[in-house]
């Protein structure tokens, strides 16, 4: 039993949102059986208490009670880089999108498979653990400086808020200046080889890692390249 709880512990924690309890029960036993240790809410405001506690993934519904997905999403970017799995039963694109614009990292439409959910929850755990155990220092690009180490980024020596993907999108571009990245290199390079989402995804999140790096006289180093993706230009 130790040694199952030691293993759960060290794949990780995840907090899962959801008000259906047959979403829960289904959740609970997809990523206990692949050795997550999984803590459950059931509305927006358990949601908010549990997130402040060590987690290492939120998998929430957009539709919860009390302050619903979007809401919490607002909520938990405010003081937190946490990766976010948002769930939707809804087929409308403006409630994906919405849940990308307020700081998001992936989404998944109900019913999904198993498969799907791990290697989704996998890439994003992945993703926001590697470039750290990969860190090679600060990275000066212009006015904008990355620092790999800490994970952290600084418009004129100060901090920028950003997300997980906002922030590996920045590491990659500013690594290559002058270089174009099409939006499938860049859904490869951030979101992992295995995703198959739509490609729009990266716009959303360009928009807005865009509109925090802009400052008066200067509408920021990420240019769209028509036809091909974007170029980041010191």
């Amino acid at each position: 039993m130790a040694g199952e709880n030691f293993q759960l512990m060290n794949r990780g924690r995840i907090l899962v949102v959801d008000d259906e309890e047959e979403i829960l029960d289904i959740l609970r036993r997809f990523l206990e059986r692949d050795g997550f240790e999984v803590v459950l809410a059931r509305n927006g405001h358990e949601a908010l208490k549990l997130v402040k506690s060590p987690i290492d993934l939120l998998i929430q519904d957009l539709m919860i009670p009390g302050p619903d997905g979007l809401e919490v999403t607002r909520e938990v970017r405010k003081t937190s880089h946490v990766p976010i799995l948002i769930l939707t039963a809804r087929g409308e694109e403006a409630d994906r999108v919405a849940g990308l614009e307020l700081g998001a990292d992936d989404y998944l439409t109900k019913p999904f498979s198993s498969r799907e959910l791990l290697a989704r929850v996998k890439a994003l755990l992945r993703r926001a653990r590697l470039p750290a155990a990969a860190a090679t220092g600060t990275r000066p690009s212009g006015p904008v400086r990355v620092d790999e180490e800490s994970r952290r980024a600084f418009l004129d020596d100060e901090p920028l808020e950003l997300t997980p993907r906002e922030y590996d999108l920045l590491r990659v571009l500013s690594g290559a200046p002058g270089k174009n990245f099409t939006r499938d290199e860049l859904l490869d390079r951030v979101w992992g080889p295995e995703y198959t989402g739509d490609t729009r995804r990266v716009d959303v999140h360009i928009s807005n890692l865009r509109d925090k790096l802009r400052k008066p006289g200067w509408a920021g180093p990420i240019r769209s390249i028509w036809g091909v993706g974007y170029r980041y230009e010191v």
